[in-house]
């Protein structure tokens, strides 16, 4: 597979063995640690353009591709939230790390879910955004005769879904890109997924991530509501928010509301000096509830 893009200036591509599975992350800067988790179909690339106005507001930024995605591993069978979730617990205790800010969009909101329920003393602070979460709103919106979304139902189906894809990644996968973004995702960005994407087993992959959707839902349901503080934070022209916000409500404890101006889904990319200064001020000033 060809190498992945340059990371940015300050910025490194590194690997590590974790949970059984040989996990990529891009990392850089110092202090508090802020862990960003991408969505579908997207990998690290998402946050390439804020993760270094996180660093100069004095983070330690680290941006894994999930398993499944980008340069990580493609295990064999379907894997939950709660795996992804073990995956980055024992990431972040490997790098030397006990706490992090952790922000999940799309899919990887329901991975930071996952995290914060299995291990709420990884997370000191949690963002979820553009997504809908298993358990508390997302089962409604995967049903295409109830007015839910078709893709679920498809991706679900992963083995089936990389075959009826397989060489017409570009054609199938540009159409999520430009739906989901306001520019943010440059062409550069989208020769990087592409390349991620046409890797061997990729698209299975990155359809994982749904496969096991139901059985994430009543994982969630049976944990306890997360303690520590949240923000739900979508695009202005994103996915509407009320879903994830009334949600949240229900698995958190402490949970407040915004939207980034002039973003679409993919808010970091299209807006990111917007998203680095609305993280920083949850980080470090906004008060717990």
């Amino acid at each position: 597979m060809p190498r992945p893009s340059e990371a940015p200036d300050g910025f490194s591509h590194a690997y590590a063995d974790v949970n059984g599975v040989r996990l990529h992350y891009v990392i850089g800067g110092s202090g508090p640690v802020a862990v960003l988790l991408h969505g579908w179909p997207f990998t690290w690339i998402e946050w390439r353009a804020l993760m270094p106005l996180l660093a100069e507001q004095g983070f330690t930024v680290i941006a894994p591709d999930l398993r499944g995605s980008g340069d990580s591993a493609v295990p064999a069978g379907h894997w939950t939230k709660r795996d992804e979730a073990e995956d980055l617990h024992r990431l972040l205790h490997h790098l030397g790390h006990r706490r992090a800010f952790v922000v999940g969009t799309d899919v990887g909101t329901m991975t930071a879910h996952a995290w914060a329920q299995a291990y709420p003393e990884d997370v000191t602070r949690l963002v979820l955004s553009e997504a809908f979460l298993p358990g508390y709103g997302l089962e409604e919106h995967m049903n295409p005769a109830t007015g839910g979304s078709w893709h679920f139902g498809f991706h679900a189906r992963s083995e089936l879904a990389a075959m009826l894809t397989r060489d017409k990644e570009e054609s199938y996968l540009s159409g999520f890109w430009s739906m989901m973004s306001r520019g943010g995702i440059t062409g550069a960005d989208r020769a990087e997924l592409l390349r991620a994407y046409t890797a061997p087993d990729a698209m299975r992959g990155g359809f994982e991530h749904y496969a096991t959707l139901v059985e994430d839902g009543r994982a969630a349901r049976a944990g306890k509501p997360v303690r520590m503080p949240v923000l739900v934070l979508n695009g202005e022209f994103g996915l509407p928010q009320q879903v994830l916000l009334d949600g949240a409500r229900q698995a958190a404890s402490d949970v407040r509301a915004d939207t980034v101006p002039d973003a679409a889904h993919t808010f970091a990319a299209d807006n990111p000096h917007g998203t680095a200064g609305r993280l920083t001020h949850f980080f470090t000033t906004e008060p717990v509830a």
